[in-house]
């Protein structure tokens, strides 16, 4: 395979990109028309290692049931770990659970807790990010690593630059993510003045399920559930 890549040359590389294109749309119209029937929801993003005798893990689902009792649909990766944990509470709350699933060499496998008709695979990352950043209307961002870091950040950084509308962004686990909110504060905005002070309030941590219900009522008493853009 190798060989057959080294022996390509710059134009046969660039047709094969172009062809992709075709595939990305695939993956946009498909990701649009089943999340467009969806209706707003709630997302839970966190790592895909977390066992589900780990406290992170009841958490998450305690989580995920509190919001789907209260009629809030909950979108997750689809994988094991918390976002297993996040269709699971969903799933016994008997409310929408949504997986949004991406074909990884580790790690990610489907859950048994999404929805038959709620399960969309993807192949590219930027194509499923853009799915749920579109049909979210608040994220709880569990303890997690890289790729719960670009979730959070992503949506942030939207919100900030004012790409999407403002919506709540809560983290869980105030020691978990204690040290991070610190550093962004202290060498962020105040020792090098990248950040606005006003950027610190697009974010809430907290440590239980009453507290993440509690936020996300208080927003979507204001708002109005229609898709970010």
């Amino acid at each position: 395979m190798r060989n057959d890549t080294q022996s390509k040359n710059w134009n046969q590389v660039k047709t094969n990109d172009s062809w992709a294109i075709f595939k990305i749309m695939g993956e946009f119209v498909h990701g649009y028309e089943k999340m467009s029937r969806i209706g707003p929801c709630v997302s839970i993003f966190g790592s895909a290692r977390t066992k589900p005798d780990d406290s992170k893990y009841i958490l998450a689902e305690n989580i995920a049931k509190k919001i789907t009792e209260n009629g809030y649909g909950v979108i997750t990766g689809g994988g094991p770990g918390i976002m297993e944990a996040g269709n699971k509470g969903a799933h016994l709350a008997g409310g929408t659970s949504v997986g949004l699933n991406i074909t990884l060499p580790f790690e990610q496998h489907d859950n048994p807790y999404i929805d038959s008709d709620k399960s969309i695979d993807f192949d590219y990352f930027f194509v499923r990010k853009v799915m749920f950043v579109k049909y979210s209307q608040g994220f709880v961002v569990m303890p997690g690593g890289f790729g719960t870091l670009d979730e959070f950040f992503e949506a942030l950084t939207l919100i900030q630059t004012h790409k999407i509308d403002k919506f709540p962004i809560i983290l869980v686990d105030k020691a978990f993510w204690g040290g991070l909110w610190e550093w962004v504060t202290t060498t962020l905005l105040t020792a090098n003045n990248n950040i606005s002070k006003d950027d610190l309030d697009l974010v809430h941590i907290v440590d239980t399920e009453d507290e993440v219900l509690q936020v996300l009522n208080d927003f979507y008493e204001k708002s109005n559930h229609s898709p970010n853009f």
